[in-house]
């Protein structure tokens, strides 16, 4: 079986070749990209990277201020930017209509794309949205089996197992963008989707969005009732099981711990009796749930994100040592190849962003590592393998070094990539070729070794701190493994060239069963470079490897 290696693709920018990108400009200004526009030639692409899945974000209907032929626009006080937020569902059984050609056949334009990758070699994720969904909320495509979340609510209190949503009985809502309203009621107000039970949430809320009832009643110690089956839990999975059934691999369940794993348990148990073969993503930040939501809940992975993200943002800013890395895999022992890691994706911060990095060089090693250290999944963001800088498109986002995932526009530098969809890259500049050739050598080794497939781990840092000349600060390393297959990598944090003495200990030779006698050859993977270590009287290895600034080095150990 093949390692999880995901694109995610943000479909409103990633295919849209209108490059106005006008400050809060509307669609019919900045343009939009298109379920079709990403033609077979763009996913070969993207397989040839050594992608296994790619992941359609912001595919489902959403709010959104755009009126277009048959859908009308919601207001704004209830829309974050001209575009939207992708989270704020607007019909669970529906795609964007701005991401289609012709809007009556968008569905078919999806199924079509969905066609289209698996002909490429690759499969589709999309996202569910369980936690929460858009106050406009309402289901013009789904099927006649299934009622509309809450139409038969009974609103007269504030919570019921059987209700679809929280209520504040006989309270208006009250939006702090209520001066952009002049049509939008709410009475009674209904709970905002980041549990906030109030009818005047802020700004900082998620105010676009209700809060979904899965049985548990919040205000009263969060006590649950889950026999007999809240409504809730029916619709959703009839939610998945309409997706499913249209031909999608898997989905990216977002904020998932703000639903019960029990919920979870039921769910993906359920859909999977029918597909075995779907994979269940969990967007989670709190570690102490993860063994429940692995084991219990039925996830096949879950975000690596207070632990690796975090850590690794500190290494790659010089905010901690790289050898503080090695408390990532430290603490998902056990399960990190049920793990899936990233540097970026449409919540964090571009690497190249005045606010990270302020350059795309520090992610390559911090790639090496994501993809590398385990058996784990991994992700990269459109535009990171050729160093978007988070600077556009500009509107309700602001400038935060971030792409705006609420405005119309594009990604620079992707675009050059694109070219008019071509998808050739011919537009890119000469640091932009360089720096995609770079992740398509690193992103494709996952699944072309054994050892980076499914091989063993050893962390080498616990034995080369201790050597003077090895700098731990800038510097991390590891052996992976797999039958008689035994890779050295090392990558280099720092933005100077280094040389590093590197030791591998008697102990990992003995426990991979490496028969060595007195010389080795590492050839480097990337340069063909060979590298020749010895043993010392200890029976360790040691080898010196050049690393460039911000560079990695991957070398297949070999005898002599």
């Amino acid at each position: 079986m093949n390692r999880l290696v995901i694109y995610q693709l943000f479909v409103r920018l990633f295919s849209n070749t209108n490059n106005t990108n006008s400050h809060n400009g509307d669609l019919t200004i900045n343009g939009c990209g298109k379920f079709e526009h990403i033609t077979l030639k763009a996913l070969r692409e993207i397989a040839d990277m050594g992608f296994t899945h790619v992941w359609y974000t912001g595919a489902i209907e959403h709010s959104t201020t755009t009126g277009t032929d048959g859908f009308n626009g919601d207001e704004s006080c209830v829309v974050k930017g001209k575009a939207g937020s992708p989270y704020a569902i607007r019909d669970y059984y529906d795609v964007a209509a701005d991401l289609s050609v012709i809007q009556a056949e968008r569905m078919k334009e999806l199924e079509a794309l969905i066609d289209r990758t698996h002909e490429a070699g690759l499969k589709v994720i999309i996202d569910f949205v369980p936690n929460h969904l858009a106050r406009t909320y309402k289901s013009d495509n789904r099927p006649d089996d299934i009622e509309d979340f809450g139409q038969r609510d009974d609103k007269t209190i504030a919570f019921h197992p059987q209700n679809n949503f929280y209520y504040l009985p006989w309270e208006s809502l009250h939006l702090p963008t209520a001066s952009h309203c002049s049509q939008f009621n709410e009475m009674p107000a209904r709970v905002t989707g980041n549990d906030c039970f109030t009818a005047s949430p802020s700004l900082n809320d998620w105010y676009e969005t209700i809060k979904l009832n899965y049985g548990v009643d919040y205000l009263n110690n969060k006590s649950e009732y889950f026999d007999p089956v809240p409504d809730t839990w029916r619709k959703m999975n009839h939610v998945l099981n309409f997706w499913a059934d249209k031909g999608v691999d898997g989905f990216r369940c977002d904020m998932a711990a703000m639903v019960p794993v029990a919920f979870w348990t039921q769910a993906i148990n359920n859909i999977k009796s029918r597909r075995n073969d779907l994979l269940f993503i969990a967007e989670i930040y709190e570690p102490w749930l993860y063994n429940d939501f692995l084991n219990r809940g039925g996830f096949d992975y879950l975000y690596d994100k207070v632990g690796f993200y975090d850590t690794l943002r500190n290494v790659m800013t010089g905010q901690a040592p790289a050898s503080r890395i090695s408390d990532c895999w430290k603490g998902v022992e056990g399960f990190g190849h049920r793990m899936l890691n990233f540097i970026e994706n449409h919540d964090e911060q571009r690497i190249a962003s005045r606010f990270f990095c302020q350059s795309p060089l520090p992610g390559i090693p911090a790639t090496v590592v994501a993809s590398l250290i385990n058996r784990g999944g991994f992700m990269l963001y459109n535009g990171q393998e050729v160093g978007e800088e988070g600077a556009l498109p500009t509107g309700y986002s602001g400038d935060d070094g971030r792409t705006s995932i609420f405005d119309y526009g594009t990604m620079p530098a992707l675009q050059r990539w694109v070219n008019g969809g071509r998808y050739d890259g011919l537009a890119l500049t000469s640091d932009e070729i360089k720096l995609r050739d770079s992740y398509r050598f690193i992103t494709r080794l996952p699944n072309k070794y054994r050892s980076f497939q499914s091989g063993g781990f050893y962390d080498l840092m616990w034995v080369n701190q201790q050597l003077i000349q090895f700098s731990g600060d800038r510097i991390y390393t590891f052996l992976r493994y797999y039958d008689t297959e035994v890779m050295l990598v090392a990558v280099n944090f720092s933005n100077q060239p280094a040389d590093a003495p590197i030791n591998i200990p008697d102990h990992a030779l003995k426990l991979i069963g490496a028969e060595i006698q007195e010389n080795i050859n590492i050839i480097d993977l990337h340069t063909n470079t060979c590298y020749t270590g010895s043993k010392n009287p200890l029976g360790d290895l040691q080898v010196t490897i050049h690393l460039t600034a911000h560079g990695y080095f991957i070398g297949n150990i070999t005898t002599c």
